[in-house]
């Protein structure tokens, strides 16, 4: 009886489990894509990007200077690059772009082009970068859809 419960407990438990990381999109061909939210997504991590840059500018001219906030403003810009980063690899170029997809290269070569700005993005409060992002989105967007 007491084997019977315990593997009932695990099992709860691996459901359970299994069920707060199925939140991520997977990489199996399920067939459950939504590329404009993906895109919508994008967009709105720039505008993130691009609060979190003019905050920092901002809080960096304040005497004395809010460290606290300053950091804070800092791992937003941070975090939300890294999610950009994220879609970019995992969804569009691991899952939806094939080597069989029309203008293969082309798109292969804006999401690299996405990700190097980006990059960027994390490393400066340039906002010349985040005009770039938004304009390779737009284009990239262009031709995907």
């Amino acid at each position: 009886m007491k084997k019977t419960t315990l593997t009932i407990v695990l099992t709860v438990f691996a459901v359970c489990f299994a069920a707060t990381n199925a939140a991520a999109h997977c990489e199996i061909p399920c067939g459950i894509y939504d590329d404009a939210a993906r895109i919508k997504q994008l967009g709105e991590h720039i505008t993130t990007m691009e609060k979190s840059m003019k905050r920092i500018i901002a809080l960096q001219k304040e005497t004395p200077v809010n460290s606290n906030q300053l950091v804070r403003w800092i791992m937003n810009k941070e975090d939300h690059a890294n999610a950009f980063q994220e879609i970019v690899t995992q969804y569009f170029m691991t899952q939806r772009i094939k080597p069989s997809t029309q203008a293969y290269s082309e798109k292969l070569i804006l999401l690299h082009k996405m990700l190097v700005y980006a990059m960027k993005c994390k490393q400066t409060v340039d906002l010349a970068n985040i005009e770039a992002l938004r304009s390779l989105l737009k284009e990239f967007e262009g031709l995907y859809m």
